[in-house]
């Protein structure tokens, strides 16, 4: 990416970020922000808990006012995936605005799921994980809507669909702007590396040859291709050849990549319509693949059939798939090209410690700062990120780490990669280099109690063995499950597994002490990640409850995990005003 290409969606980013500013806490005016803003939730639990946390930022005025926020829960049963719960959202958009839905500008961000490859936001939801950034501090929301606040004012009423934890910046002309005014769908596209092509969707273009390779360019779309090979974007004709221009990909070859798209209000209706032959969904539908790859003149059915990418097959897929491709065929698939543009990822622990602490572009971009909202001594605190904290001046935090909604006592020490989360850490403890803690507040027994999970930052939760006489094929801080159970004491006939017995994972097993207060909690959840990552033992006392990752979030005590957040803001902004 040349020099010029920087600094214009540097410059870019921040008038975004300063207009939407501008807005926080204010009364919107009609045509400078969106009618709508939706959030989906995976159920009603986390519903609850996203309804909350906004009508708390409506209230510290840290979101523009005037406006309907509205969180849509999935139906109860099977999974939906983001596809089923685009449906269901409308669904519920077109009951409670009747009539009037077709004239409002809708948007809407898929914020449902347990966030299992980013742990510290599967209680309070991704949507709500903090961004050093902005004063009162940022979450991925305010990011969301700062990236977009462009777009209201150049929408036809409709639906703009977008996910809980990307970021797109992009830079065009001045005397430019990004338009959602044609019926059909219309997507953004971003000059990709073919590597990156083949875990993202990639659009075949028409005639891309006569483009005039500005920043930003209207174009409509001849496939959509979901997470294909080279030689399937070869074969197709997505693959294009680097031109000059201001171009944000250096790449001699590229394809263009999906993020965000819109809906037109007659096609939304087209999906509604769709619900209504389906009846009550039972399989997950991707709001990506399946409804884009059913659009543009060169579509075909074959997609359908192919389950490669699909997590879980249910028999009824295909059926909706040819459903899908049968309604919406013929439907334009409009492309606008954002040639200076970049693609964030912030899904995984990996992606949010090296985005926040080592990605000097996208902190120059933002102007991310290493401590936000937070009081504490900045010397000690090179290269890592502190938000909404109060650490001690004699706490020291290790490069590429992140501490965020928590409190640090006299002479702790977190190292490395790692990140400490929503925790109370006494004085004179020491996190080990790439180490994951995170504390959440629970109802056990009719009590409050207080558990820590405790992971390595590669860890991976979501690989599961089907009995627990397997466990050794699960590895914890990079060491078989077998061994770390070995060395906590705990025979493999002690550990259980929570929920569905017939998949094992870390994300399911009971790990962790149920301890009476967040200090303990977190002292020993520590004791134990020490030991095994040392090959030492630790004993637990007797009688000691565990809980699993799994468990946890389902009898969170929200409001209690939600009372020592404020906690921290108080007692922030008090020592702020002190000083």
């Amino acid at each position: 990416m040349n020099q010029e290409c920087i600094v214009k969606l540097k410059i870019a980013t921040r008038e975004k970020i300063r207009r939407f500013n501008s807005l926080r806490g204010a009364e919107v005016q009609p045509d400078e922000f969106w009618d709508v803003v939706v959030v989906t939730a995976v159920d009603e639990i986390q519903k609850e808990a996203y309804e909350l946390q906004i009508s708390e930022k409506v209230d510290r005025k840290e979101l523009p006012l005037g406006i309907q926020y509205k969180v849509f829960s999935d139906p109860p049963g099977s999974k939906i995936g983001n596809g089923g719960s685009t449906l269901y959202a409308l669904q519920q958009l077109k009951d409670v605005y009747g009539k009037t839905l077709s004239r409002l500008r809708v948007i809407l961000i898929h914020a449902g799921g347990s966030s299992q490859r980013l742990p510290s936001a599967s209680a309070l939801g991704k949507i709500f994980t903090a961004v050093p950034l902005g004063d009162p501090l940022y979450q991925m929301l305010e990011l969301k809507l700062a990236m977009y606040v462009d777009f209201p004012a150049h929408m036809k009423p409709g639906v703009l669909v977008t996910c809980a934890d990307d970021i797109e910046l992009y830079s065009i002309a001045e005397d430019e702007s990004v338009k959602f005014d044609k019926p059909g769908f219309t997507a953004l596209a971003h000059p990709s590396s073919l590597s990156i092509g083949t875990t993202h969707g990639v659009f075949v273009l028409d005639s891309y040859e006569t483009s005039t390779h500005s920043q930003m360019e209207n174009i409509s779309c001849l496939r959509f291709l979901h997470k294909p090979s080279v030689d399937k974007m070869r074969d197709s004709g997505a693959v294009c050849q680097r031109r000059s221009g201001c171009f944000s990909l250096s790449d001699t070859e590229f394809v263009y990549t999906d993020s965000t798209y819109y809906v037109d209000f007659d096609t939304a209706q087209s999906l509604l319509d769709l619900l209504k032959e389906v009846g009550p969904l039972e399989c997950e539908i991707d709001a990506y693949g399946d409804f884009l790859q059913a659009l543009g003149p060169r579509a075909t059915i074959e997609y359908t059939r192919n389950t490669a990418n699909v997590t879980k097959e249910e028999c009824s897929l295909v059926e909706i798939r040819q459903k899908i491709f049968h309604l919406l065929r013929g439907t334009p698939l409009n492309v606008i090209l954002l040639n200076d543009s970049k693609f964030y990822h912030i899904g995984t622990t990996s992606e949010y410690l090296f985005h926040l602490t080592e990605d000097t572009a996208l902190r120059s971009e933002l102007g991310l700062l290493s401590s936000a909202f937070s009081v504490h001594s900045n010397e000690n605190t090179e290269g890592c990120c502190v938000m909404c904290s109060i650490l001690d001046s004699s706490c020291s935090v290790g490069a590429g780490s992140v501490v965020e909604y928590s409190r640090l006592g006299a002479g702790t020490s977190v190292g490395s990669s790692s990140i400490v989360s929503s925790c109370w850490v006494s004085p004179g403890l020491s996190v080990p280099d790439g180490v994951f803690m995170h504390s959440l507040c629970v109802k056990h027994q009719n009590r409050t109690r207080f558990v820590t999970a405790a992971f390595g930052i590669n860890d991976n939760l979501k690989c599961s063995v089907e009995a627990p006489a397997s466990m050794e094929a699960l590895e914890l801080f990079g060491v078989s499950l077998a061994d770390c159970v070995s060395r906590l004491g705990l025979g493999n006939e002690v550990l259980r597994f929570s929920g569905d017995v017939s998949s094992c994972s870390l994300w399911n097993a009971r790990l962790f002490p149920v301890c009476s207060d967040p200090q303990s909690s977190f002292s020993m959840s520590l004791k134990m990640a020490q030991a095994v990552l040392s090959g030492s033992t630790f004993t637990l006392p007797k009688d000691t409850q565990l809980m699993s990752m799994q468990e946890s979030l389902q009898c969170k005590n929200l409001e209690e995990m939600l009372k020592f957040r404020k906690g921290l803001h108080h007692d922030i902004t008090q020592r702020r005003c002190s000083n």
